[in-house]
Order: structure tokens, then sequence, then C-alpha cells
């Protein structure tokens, strides 16, 4: 099985900066693309911006020139640093990884973490 573990959401003011941390855990061979998504009441899940193992990024409009994400491939660990938050960034960031497995690849999905932002 494999885990996905996030941290770092909270609440924070308008124009304040937030760093989420996603661990992956368990038993797999490598992991592919890692990435974030959020969700917001009433709204679908989206892409926020995610990463491959060699480094390529991407990222939804919404987020570029405010947010960054990167990986440290050794810690099986995804960053994303948000910063010049606005109210409307308010969602449930969830971690998602494709990882490989002996059998295959399998997709697999962190528990949420909460980010406010005020006004």
């Amino acid at each position: 099985q494999v885990q996905l573990v996030e941290s770092g959401g909270g609440l924070v003011q308008a124009g304040g900066s937030l760093r989420l941390s996603c661990v992956a855990s368990g038993s797999f061979i490598a992991i592919n693309v890692m990435g974030w998504y959020r969700q917001a009441p009433g709204n679908q899940r989206e892409l926020v911006a995610d990463i491959t193992s060699g480094g390529r990024t991407n990222y939804a409009d919404s987020g570029k020139g405010r947010f960054t994400i990167s990986r440290d491939n050794a810690k099986n660990t995804v960053y994303l640093q948000m910063d010049s938050l606005k109210p409307e960034d308010t969602a449930v960031y969830y971690c998602n990884a494709d990882v490989r497995r002996w059998y295959g690849n399998n997709v697999y999905w962190g528990q949420g973490t909460q980010v406010t932002v005020s006004s």
C-alpha cells in the first residue's frame, strides 16, 4: 500500500504565504508525477500544479506566478509554496502521486489539508 500525508495548511490573511508538504510512504518502485489539486465547496477538484520526477513543472493559470511546486525525490516529498494568497485560493488541497508498483502504475491521493485565506 502507498500513503500520502499532507501538512502545512491553515488560515492566512490575503497576501500571505503557506507552504504545503506531502510525503509518500509504502511499497513502490518509483514515483512518476506528483501534484497538488484543490477543491472548494461546490466546485470540482482541479489541478493546481504537478511535477515530474525529472523536475518538469506544470501550473494551472490560477497559480502561475504565485505558486511554486518542487520535490525531493530522495525524501519522496512534494512541496507547494503559495505566495500572494487570495481568498479564492480557499479550498482543501490534495496531494496526488502516480506511483509505479511491481504490477503497474496506480494513482494515490492524500487525505487533504484545508487552506483558508481571509480577506
